[in-house]
Formats: structure tokens, sequence, C-alpha cells
């Protein structure tokens, strides 16, 4: 049988059956790679990860020699309680503030079944495409109310077994802010959640607002995912206030913050003293390409920028910094398709990393946001962990990045969830002579 198929039979197991995949070329945690054996339980997690191991206990084997095995696609900062809505909210502008005031209209009209819809679509063809992790932000405010952080939990729920969902209670600013209602709601909502997160460049009072999320964060005891900083105005930022916080309520290595734009605005020398900060406290960083390449920089007549953090100097100098999707379809972002391989070109390109630096383009979809939300031991290629994983035909973790896979099939929690087969025209040469 060929090993393609023989991998997608694996499909036909029945619940409770093992499995084992041999002689495959495995990823590690720190992106070394080898050859190595793979044994799955009956529970959906791995049994062990070694070379040269006894299969014969298994329900069934299949070799995989000269195939990739890494672990699952982790995409750390979504917002499927926005996804696919388009058609529906158009942003003539193509600004963030376009892009908030259109969602904002829709939101006050969009019910539990239209985000349920559009959320588990996004879902599914992330997942499909070898995703098997997702931190969604959720807008909790006076014009989306609980309706989408109510959804996505029913959905994270149920769900659980084919996808790892967090959910972060987005408690958005709006303009002439009512804190009484914010500090009345925001416990209800973090109750619903896996962390807590805003947006202070946009509240009216940002220390003010700052304060209200930590404290409820170090209330719940649940860690804190900040839009910081995502524009390019160097004379205001937000960085310095939001590292206070995380020293004064304790938050080290459970703050995260996305986008943080406004650092590559920064002098050099500003830049460096903050950096210095945020290894100290331990703070993660998340950088979204597509939606600062398309909502940055717009206002400039000359040489506009390409609005990204800076990613490659806050990778070498040992911050944990992942990228992600942001928004799909909608009108912070119009395009995407939850390929998180596109989202790691697009991150090394536009963030300015090196060709040889594939590899840590990699770990920004797999290990570091995994770290980042917290995942630990449930993830990675391990005894123990979630049978989480993709297998490809590619030759190496370069090839995977830079150009993909013809071949890929996904598990999640141990069961094959999707396959999918690129298929690759052949002429013959004479036919080409031919047509010329």
């Amino acid at each position: 049988m060929a090993r393609d198929n023989s991998i997608a039979s694996l499909a036909n197991l029945a619940a409770g059956q093992s499995f084992a995949l041999t002689g495959g070329t495995i990823i590690h945690d720190d992106g070394t790679q080898s050859i190595s054996d793979i044994i799955v339980g009956a529970d959906g997690r791995f049994v062990v990860v070694e070379p040269f191991l006894n299969t014969i206990s298994c329900s069934a084997c299949v070799d995989i020699s000269g195939m990739l095995v890494s672990p699952g696609f982790v995409d750390a900062h979504q917002h499927l309680d926005k996804t696919g809505v388009l058609r529906f909210t158009p942003n003539p502008s193509g600004t963030l503030q376009g892009a908030r005031e259109a969602f904002a209209k829709y939101a006050r009209t969009a019910g539990p079944d239209d985000i349920h819809k559009r959320a588990t679509r996004t879902v599914e063809r992330c997942l499909s495409r070898g995703t098997t992790a997702i931190r969604s932000h959720i807008n909790v405010d006076k014009d989306a109310g609980f309706h989408g952080i109510e959804t996505l939990a029913g959905i994270r729920d149920s769900a659980k077994d084919r996808i790892t969902l967090q959910l972060v209670a987005f408690m958005t600013p709006h303009p002439g802010q009512d804190f009484d209602w914010l500090g009345q709601n925001i416990d209800g909502a973090v109750a619903l959640a896996d962390a807590v997160g805003g947006t202070p460049a946009v509240s009216e009072d940002p220390p003010r607002y700052l304060d209200i999320l930590f404290s409820a964060a170090v209330k719940a005891g649940k860690p804190v995912d900040l839009h910081l900083d995502e524009h390019l105005n160097a004379s205001v930022h937000l960085i310095e206030a939001a590292l206070d916080r995380v020293e004064r309520f304790g938050m080290q290595g459970r703050t995260v913050f996305s986008h943080v734009s406004v650092l590559s605005a920064l002098p050099r020398r500003k830049f460096e003293s903050i950096i210095e900060r945020i290894l100290a406290l331990d703070v993660g960083v998340v950088t979204l390409p597509a939606a600062n390449l398309y909502l940055q920089g717009r206002d400039y007549e000359m040489l506009p920028p390409r609005g990204l953090t800076r990613v490659a100097e806050l990778h070498r100098a040992g911050i944990t910094i992942a990228t992600a999707s942001d928004n799909i379809q909608d009108p912070f972002v119009p395009t995407g398709s939850g390929d998180m391989l596109e989202i790691a070109r697009w991150t090394l390109l536009a963030g300015h990393l090196r060709g040889d630096e594939l590899a840590a383009a990699h770990r920004m979809i797999t290990t570091a946001p995994a770290h980042l939300m917290g995942l630990g031991k449930d993830y990675g290629l391990r005894a123990g962990a979630r049978a989480d994983f993709v297998v490809t035909d590619c030759l190496d973790t370069d090839t995977l990045i830079a150009g993909g896979p013809d071949q890929a099939f996904v598990f999640s929690r141990g069961r094959l969830v999707s396959e999918t087969t690129t298929a690759l025209m052949r002429v013959e040469n004479s036919r080409l002579k031919e047509d010329a």
C-alpha cells in the first residue's frame, strides 16, 4: 500500500486503539531533528517518542520514513467573534479605527447563532491546516455584550477533544467609556475566559483601565494578554506603564504584549532600555503581520512603514516571540485562511528575519506560542503530551516553512482529522514542444 494511503488508513481506527508511526524525522522543542518512532496511546496521547521502538502491541503501524513530523501549529492570537464578517462590515479607510467602528456597528446585531456558525467554520479550517491550538480574544463591551464570549465558551468546551481553544476576555474600551460598566462586568467575563485582555491605547484613562485589567486577572488567577500600542506614534506609548503593572501585580511570566508596533518607531536607545525590562519581567510578545501590514502606515506619503514590531531584534535578544493570524476575513484583515505556515512566511519576510532563520519562524508558530499560552507538558512531541501533530512530505524544518508540503496529515488528540494532497501536473516535453 502507498505510504500516504497507509497514513490515511489511520482514520479508520476505532476509538481506543493505539498506533505507531516509524522512521519519521521528528522536530524537537529546541529545533533539532532526529529520526524516531512514535507510539500514540488509546487515550490520544504520546506513549513514547524514541528510535527503534517495539510496536508489535499497537493496533496499527505505519512506516513514515522520509516524512517530517512537527508538533501541531499554535495560533496565539485570533478574533473568532469577528471572523468572516468582511462582506457585512465595510472599512473604506482601511485603518484600525475604521475597522473598530465597522465591527462595533455589526456587533450590535450579531447574535449567538451567527457567531457560532462563523467561528466554527474558521476553527475547522484552521484545524485542517495543522493548527491544533488557538487563543482568541473575544470582545466584551456595550455593543457585543456577552454574546461572543458565551458562544465561544460553548465551542471551546464542546471541541476540546479536537482542538485546544483559549479565550481572552477582551474588555474593549469605548469613547466616553463607562468605567462603572467595566467594573461591574469584568469579573463575569473573566470567569468565562482563560485570560484577561484589552487595548489600553484607545482608553480615555489608560492607567485606570490597566489597573482594572490586572486586578481582575490577579483576582481570578489568570494571565494577561494585551493589545499594546498598535500604532507608530513614538511620542505616545504605554509599554512602560504596562511593564510597571506586570511588576507591581506580580504577573511576571504570565503576561503577553500583542502587536507592540510602536517599538519599531522608538529610537534605538529607548527600545533597548524597554527590551531589557521585557526580558527581566519575562513578558512574551506576539506579532501580527497581516493586521499590521494592512492597517498601519496609510497616512505616510513616502516610504510607508511595515508596521510590525522589531521582530528580528526581539527574537535575537532572547524574548519569547510568537506570530499569529489576528483577524481572518473581517474589516481588520480582509484576507486569511488559517494557515500558520503562511503567517510564518509573512513574519520572516516582513519582520526582516534572515534566510538562515527559517527554524526561528517555525518556533514562532509552535513552541513559542505554546509557551505563551501555558500549554506546558501537554504540548510537543514527548511522552504524555496530547498527540497533536502534523506529518508532511517536507525534508526538514526549513523546507516546511519556505515552501510548505505537497502532502500533509493533521492529527489532533491522536485522531487523523485532515489529509491534504496537492496534485502535481506532469507534462511530457514533447507535448510542451507541440503547444509551443
